[in-house]
C-alpha cells in the first residue's frame, strides 16, 4: 500500500487523467450502446413463470405490455353521445400513435363487461408493441398528452400499467443531489476547510458515475434489474465519501503533528487505505452472497454493487492521494494552518464529549445496555408483522395519472380488476378441452372470486386461458388465500380423470412465488453471510465474545429497520405526506438487499471500534480502560461517517420511486441504529459488563488461526523505505499515553514534537507541494 501511495503521489496529475478517462469512457460507451436492464423479477421455475411462458409461447400476440385508459363521469353516464364520440375519437387517434399495437374499445362488440355496472366509468385495453422494458418514454408520453387531451367538461381520463409507468418514473437527480449536499455540510463542519470537504465528493463521484455507466453496459451482458443503477449509486455515494473520510481525517491529523504532505498523505494511505481495502472486501463478499439465493436478476444486481464498492475503493487509495497532493496544506483551515505556524504541531488527543460519554458509559453500563437494547426491541416489534410482496400502482402517489386510473378502477368495478388471476391450462385433446371448459362453473361458486372470463383457446387448441377476478385488492392477504385455494383445492379436483394441468398466473401469484423462495432461502443466506463476517472477526481479533456480538449487533440492527420500513410503507405512517404513495407490502427482496450492504457497513464500524479496544487491551491487559479508550477515539469519526451515511440514504427518500425510497429509509435507519444506539452505546456497555471475558478465546483455537493484521506497524514500514529520509521532518517521538503508533484510520496518533528547524523544513516541503 506504500509503494501505491508514493506512486500515485509522485505521479499525481497521471493518476487524475486516467480517472477522468476512465468516467469518460464508459459514460461514452453507454450512451452509444444504451442499457438493457430488465424489470422482470421473477423467479424462473415457479408455478407463475411457467404459466407465463405458456402464455408467452401459446398467444404471442399478448406478448406486449398490457395497459388501460380509464375515463369517469360524474354528471352522466360513459354511454352518453357527447362521452363515446369524444372517447371513440380519443381511442382511435392512440391506437394510431407509433409503438402501439391495438386499443380495444368498450363501444365495440363484446365490450360491454369494460363498462361498470353504474355506468360511470369505463376502460379500454392498450396494448404496446413491445414489452416495457423496450418502450421508450416518448412512445408513452405521446399516449398519455392525447389521454389527458380527452379530459374536461365533467370527463376524468387517466392512464395505467407497467407501460404508462415508464412516463412517470423519476428522471431528474433530485436525490443524488440533496445527498451530496448534505454530505458536504457534514464534511466542511468536520473539517472547516473547502478543500477537504471537496475531495471526498468527488472521488465517490468519479467512482459512481464510472460504475453506473460501467453498469448500464453490463446489463447487455446478463440480466440487471432495473432498480440497480440507483442501488449502485445509493451504496456507492455513503461508501465512497466514508471511506474518503476516513483517509482525509487521518491526513489532516499528521499535518497538524508537522508532517509533510507527501509524507502525510502515504501515512494515511499506507494506514487507513488497508483498512478501507478490507472494509470494502468484506462489502463485497456480503453483496455476492447474493448468489445462494440463484436469482439471475440478483445476481446481476450484486455484480452490479459490487463494481460500485471496488471502484470506490480504488478512487480512495489512487485517485483521493493524488488530490491530496495538488491541494497541500489547504487540507488544513485557515485556522488551523495559522495555529500550526503560530504554536507549532500538536497531538490529537480525545477531548469534550467524546471523552464524557465514554466514561459515563463505563459508570451505567447495566442501566445504558438495558435502555439500548429496550429502544432496539420496541423498534423491532412492527417487523413481527411484516408482510412481503410487491407494491403496485395503487401504492403510487396520488397525484399520478397511474394511482387516479387504479383508484378509478377500483372503485367502478372492484378493487380485483387490476390484479386479475390468470389460469393456464396445457390441454392433450378434446377431453382436456371439455374439463377446462367446465372449471369456470367450479371458479365461479369459489370464496374470494368475484369475477370469471373465458376460457380462450389458442389456435392449437393445446392452450386455454381463464381470467379470475377477485373480489380483493392484488396486494390483499385475501388475495393470496384465494390463490392457495386455487392450488390446493379447486385445481386439483378439476383435473381428476383427465390430463390437463392447470397454471395460476397473475401478478399476485408472481409476487407470492417470488416471496416463498425469498423467504426459504432467507435462513441459509443470512446464516453464510453472518458466519463469514463472525469468522474474520475471530481471525482479526482472537476472541470468542467479539464475533458473537457483532453478530447480534448486526441482527438486532436489521431487526430495527425493518421495524421503521414496516411502520412507514406497510402501515403507511408518514408515507403519503414523503410523496411515497399510500400504505402497501415490502418487497421481497429487501430483506436480502438490507442484510448484504448492512452486513458490510456495520462491519466497518465493527473494526473501527474494536480494533482500537483490542490494541489498548494488548497494550494494559484492563478490559474496562480498553473499552474507554477505544470508545472515545473512535465515536468521533463513527458518528461523523454514520452522519454522511444518513445524509446520502436519506436524500434518496425523494427520489420519486418507491423501492429507492425503501431502500433509503431502510439503510438510513439501520446506519443511524447501528452506530448510536449499538456501537456507540450498547457494544461498549456489554463489553464493560462482560470483562476479560471478551477477548477469550481457547488455546488449541488461537494456535490453529492464521494471523490476520488489520493495520500494519506504520513505523516499521516507514523505516523500510528509502525515500523517507528526505522527506520526512526532523522530529522527536513522543507516545501519548494509551497510543501507539499503526492504529486504525487516525484513531490514535503518536505525537511528534519538532524542533524549529524540523518545522522549517515541513514548511519547504509544503511550499514544494503546492
Amino acid at each position: 500500500m506504500t509503494a501505491l501511495a508514493r506512486w500515485c503521489l509522485r505521479r499525481r496529475l497521471l493518476v487524475l487523467l486516467l480517472w477522468l478517462a476512465a468516467l469518460a469512457g464508459a459514460v461514452t460507451a453507454s450512451s452509444l450502446l444504451g442499457s438493457a436492464y430488465s424489470d422482470d423479477y421473477g423467479a424462473q421455475g415457479t408455478e407463475s413463470g411457467r404459466a407465463a411462458e405458456r402464455m408467452e409461447s401459446a398467444f404471442p400476440d399478448r406478448a406486449g405490455a398490457s395497459d388501460t385508459i380509464v375515463w369517469h363521469s360524474e354528471q352522466g353516464t360513459v354511454r352518453a353521445t357527447a362521452v363515446q364520440e369524444r372517447m371513440t375519437e380519443a381511442l382511435h387517434e392512440v391506437e394510431g400513435l407509433p409503438g402501439v399495437e391495438s386499443v380495444e374499445s368498450p363501444y365495440g362488440a363484446g365490450g360491454g363487461g369494460a363498462i361498470s355496472p353504474d355506468g360511470h366509468t369505463a376502460y379500454a385495453a392498450l396494448t404496446f408493441e413491445g414489452p416495457t422494458d423496450e418502450l421508450g418514454g416518448q412512445t408513452v408520453q405521446r399516449v398519455l398528452d392525447t389521454v389527458q387531451d380527452a379530459s374536461g367538461d365533467g370527463l376524468q381520463v387517466e392512464a395505467g400499467g407497467s407501460g404508462v409507468a415508464v412516463a412517470e418514473a423519476p428522471t431528474a437527480h433530485l436525490a443524488e443531489g440533496i445527498g451530496l449536499a448534505a454530505a458536504a455540510v457534514v464534511l466542511f463542519l468536520a473539517f472547516g476547510s473547502l478543500a477537504a470537504t471537496a475531495l471526498p465528493l468527488i472521488t465517490a463521484v468519479v467512482a459512481v458515475g464510472t460504475a453506473t455507466a460501467a453498469t448500464g453496459l453490463l446489463s447487455r451482458l446478463m440480466t440487471v434489474a432495473d432498480f440497480a443503477p440507483m442501488l449502485g449509486m445509493l451504496i456507492g455515494l455513503g461508501v465512497g465519501i466514508d471511506y474518503a473520510l476516513f483517509i482525509v481525517t487521518r491526513h489532516r491529523r499528521g499535518l497538524r503533528a508537522g508532517l509533510p504532505v507527501v509524507e502525510a498523505a502515504r501515512r494515511a494511505v499506507t494506514v487507513s487505505g488497508r483498512a478501507v481495502v478490507f472494509a470494502g472486501a468484506t462489502v463485497c463478499i456480503a453483496l455476492l452472497g447474493m448468489f445462494i439465493l440463484r436469482l439471475g436478476f440478483l445476481n446481476g444486481v450484486a455484480i452490479a454493487a459490487c463494481l460500485t464498492v471496488l471502484l470506490s475503493v480504488a478512487a480512495s487509495v489512487t485517485l483521493l492521494p493524488a488530490l491530496l497532493g495538488f491541494i497541500g496544506m489547504r487540507a488544513l483551515s485557515r485556522r488551523e494552518r495559522r495555529q500550526l505556524i503560530e504554536r507549532g504541531p500538536r497531538p490529537d488527543r480525545p477531548t469534550g464529549f467524546a471523552m464524557r460519554w465514554s466514561a459515563f458509559v463505563e459508570r451505567r453500563p447495566k442501566l445504558l445496555g438495558g435502555v439500548a437494547a429496550l429502544l432496539m426491541a420496541v423498534l423491532a416489534l412492527p417487523a413481527l408483522g411484516l408482510h412481503l410482496g410487491t407494491s403496485d400502482q395503487g401504492n403510487d402517489p396520488a397525484a399520478s395519472t397511474t394511482r387516479r386510473a387504479y383508484d378509478m378502477l377500483a372503485d367502478g368495478f372492484g378493487p380485483g380488476t387490476n390484479g386479475p388471476l390468470t389460469l393456464v391450462g396445457e390441454l392433450d385433446g378434446a377431453g382436456d378441452k371439455l374439463a377446462f371448459d367446465h372449471l369456470r362453473g367450479d371458479i365461479q361458486h369459489t370464496p374470494g372470486v368475484a369475477q370469471v372470463s373465458g376460457p380462450e383457446f389458442n389456435g392449437s387448441g393445446d392452450t386455454g386461458v381463464i381470467t379470475v377476478v377477485p373480489d380483493s385488492s392484488p396486494q390483499s392477504r385475501s388475495t393470496s388465500d384465494l390463490v392457495d385455494r386455487l392450488r390446493g383445492d379447486v385445481l386439483p379436483k378439476a383435473e381428476e380423470g383427465s390430463t390437463m394441468e392447470v397454471l395460476v398466473g397473475g401478478s399476485t401469484a408472481g409476487h407470492d412465488d417470488f416471496a416463498d423462495i425469498i423467504v426459504g432461502k432467507l435462513p441459509l443466506f443470512g446464516g453464510v453471510v453472518i458466519g463469514l463476517g463472525s469468522l474474520l472477526l475471530l481471525v482479526a481479533f482472537r476472541s470468542i465474545g467479539i464475533p458473537v456480538k457483532a453478530a447480534l449487533m448486526n441482527i438486532a440492527a436489521v431487526a430495527g429497520a425493518f421495524g421503521v420500513v414496516v411502520a412507514v410503507f406497510q402501515w403507511g405512517w408518514g408515507s403519503e405526506l414523503l410523496g411515497l404513495g399510500s400504505a402497501g407490502p415490502i418487497e421481497p427482496f429487501l430483506p436480502v438487499i438490507m442484510i448484504s450492504v448492512l452486513f458490510g457497513l456495520s462491519m466497518d464500524y465493527q473494526v473501527f471500534l474494536v480494533s482500537r479496544m483490542y490494541e489498548e487491551w494488548r497494550l494494559t491487559g484492563d478490559n474496562r480502560r480498553a473499552v474507554r479508550v477505544g470508545l472515545s477515539e473512535t465515536s468521533k469519526v463513527i458518528n461523523s461517517a454514520a452522519v454522511i451515511m444518513i445524509s446520502v440514504f436519506g436524500g434518496f427518500v425523494l427520489s420519486g420511486d418507491r423501492l429507492i425510497a425503501m431502500f433509503g429509509i431502510a439503510l438510513a435507519a439501520a446506519v443511524a441504529l447501528d452506530a448510536f444506539v449499538l456501537r456507540t452505546l450498547l457494544v461498549p456497555a456489554l463489553m464493560h459488563m462482560l470483562g476479560g471475558a471478551n477477548w477469550w478465546l481457547p488455546k488449541w483455537l488461537d494456535r490453529r488461526l492464521p494471523r490476520l493484521s488489520i493495520e500494519p506497524d506504520i513505523e516499521s514500514d516507514i523505516e523500510s523505505d528509502p525515500s523517507c529520509e528526505e522527506e520526512a521532518p526532523v522530529t522527536t517521538p513522543v507516545p501519548v499515553v494509551g497510543q501507539r503508533p499503526g492504529s486504525l484510520i487516525g484513531l490514535s496518533e503518536t505525537a511528534p514534537t519538532v524542533a524549529a528547524h524540523g518545522y522549517r523544513k515541513h514548511q519547504d516541503h509544503a511550499e514544494h507541494d503546492r
